[in-house]
């Protein structure tokens, strides 16, 4: 009795948010705001991506920051001089499409071409919550181990980018990043997946080139 009560209670939160993800995204389509939810671990590199992003685009780029507690993340990006939200979750290991619709009107929209949404350092928690993006980016590192798609199935399936992280780094943890790849296309099989390293730039354009793909197609 209460795991159907249980079931019902989540399946009603997931409707909730999706209502308010619908809100969001109408607010990103009439702004003209291509929206992007990063999605990896602590330490998989979602805060030096974006940093890199900020440098080699050519957009007018602002940054949502979601933490549990810590600012550290906004503040980095803030030293980049372009418009950042930082956005503490308390206890909760994800962000919601509630808390990105309460954050929305701290962000410039209007002057904005692309809004980039740090999730929280989390591979599990975020995977059913909406957030109203067009794309989401999944992000993980060769440190954390070369079974870590394998571990993590249910992001990789709703996600429609993934970066393989820090592949410099491969030999010295005894990583195998064309593993990784695989795993994650046998998890879902149109995925375009990007091997990365921000220390030697590798990958670092075929993901921007990725971001203006999916931009012209959402135009």
């Amino acid at each position: 009795m209460h795991n159907v009560a249980s079931i019902e209670i989540e399946q009603d939160i997931i409707q909730a948010n999706d209502k308010l993800a619908y809100e969001n995204r109408t607010k990103f389509d009439e702004n003209g705001v291509f929206a992007v939810d990063l999605v990896g671990a602590v330490g998989s590199g979602k805060t030096s991506l974006l940093e890199k992003l900020i440098d080699e685009m050519d957009d007018d780029i602002g940054v949502i920051a979601g933490d549990i507690l810590s600012k550290f993340d906004a503040q980095r990006i803030e030293a980049k001089k372009v418009p950042v939200k930082g956005l503490n979750t308390g206890k909760e290991c994800h962000l919601d499409a509630h808390l990105i619709e309460h954050a929305l009107p701290d962000v410039p929209l209007d002057d904005i071409s692309i809004l980039f949404i740090e999730n929280v350092g989390n591979l599990i928690c975020p995977a059913d919550f909406n957030l109203g993006v067009h794309v989401r980016t999944v992000i993980i590192s060769v440190t954390e181990g070369d079974d870590t798609a394998e571990k993590h199935p249910m992001i990789f399936k709703g996600a429609d980018m993934a970066i393989v992280n820090k592949v410099d780094l491969a030999d010295a943890v005894g990583a195998d990043a064309d593993k990784m790849v695989k795993d994650i296309k046998t998890i879902n099989p149109d995925i375009p997946v990007v091997k990365c390293s921000l220390k030697t730039g590798e990958g670092v354009q075929e993901i921007i080139d990725l971001y203006k793909k999916f931009q012209s197609d959402k135009n």
